[in-house]
C-alpha cells in the first residue's frame, strides 16, 4: 500500500512538471555571449584522494538551423584562474548545425579539478545560442569514467 502511494505521488509530480526540467521553455535569442565552461583535467577518488586523469573535449555546437556564428576566443584556465592556453589565433566561422571541438589530452593535467574554458562567440543577428559543453573521459586500472559539464553564459560587464 505504502509503495503504491509513493508511486502515485511520483507520477503526479512528473505529470505536473514539478521537479523536472521543463522542455517547453523557449530559448532567448542572443547575438553574442561569453560562456564559462567548467572542466576537469582530473578528479579525485578513494580515501587517499588519488587523481584520476581525464581527457577533456570542448564541444561548441551551433544549434541554429539558419544562422552562422563566429567563435572569437576559446581560452583554457587552471584551477587557480591562471591562463594556460588559447585555442584560437583568429575567429572561426561556425555554420548552421556545425560543431567545433578542442581537446586537452590526458597529459594536460595542469588544469586541475577546477579547470575551465571561456568561450566568446558572436553573430550578426539574434540566434539560438550554441550548446557549449566539456566532455571528460578517462580510463585506468580497468575502470572508466565519463561525464559532461555544460557552459553557462556570463553577464556582460
Amino acid at each position: 500500500m505504502k509503495q503504491t502511494i509513493v508511486s502515485l505521488l511520483l507520477f503526479l509530480i512528473v505529470l505536473s512538471g514539478h521537479g523536472v526540467a521543463m522542455s517547453h521553455e523557449l530559448p532567448t535569442p542572443a547575438k553574442e555571449q561569453t560562456v564559462y565552461v567548467p572542466a576537469y583535467s582530473h578528479i579525485y577518488s578513494g580515501n587517499q584522494g588519488k587523481p584520476f586523469i581525464l581527457t577533456i573535449t570542448l564541444s561548441i555546437r551551433n544549434i541554429d538551423p539558419i544562422h552562422s556564428m563566429r567563435v572569437h576566443s576559446v581560452d583554457y584556465f587552471e584551477t587557480q584562474g591562471k591562463f594556460l592556453m588559447s585555442f584560437l589565433k583568429n575567429p572561426v566561422l561556425v555554420k548552421p548545425m556545425e560543431s567545433l571541438r578542442y581537446i586537452v589530452p590526458e597529459k594536460g593535467i595542469k588544469g586541475g579539478s577546477g579547470a575551465n574554458f571561456i568561450v566568446h562567440w558572436q553573430s550578426d543577428v539574434p540566434m539560438n545560442a550554441p550548446i557549449i559543453e566539456a566532455i571528460m573521459i578517462g580510463t585506468q586500472n580497468q575502470q572508466g569514467i565519463s561525464f559532461v559539464s555544460r557552459g553557462k553564459a556570463l553577464i556582460k560587464q
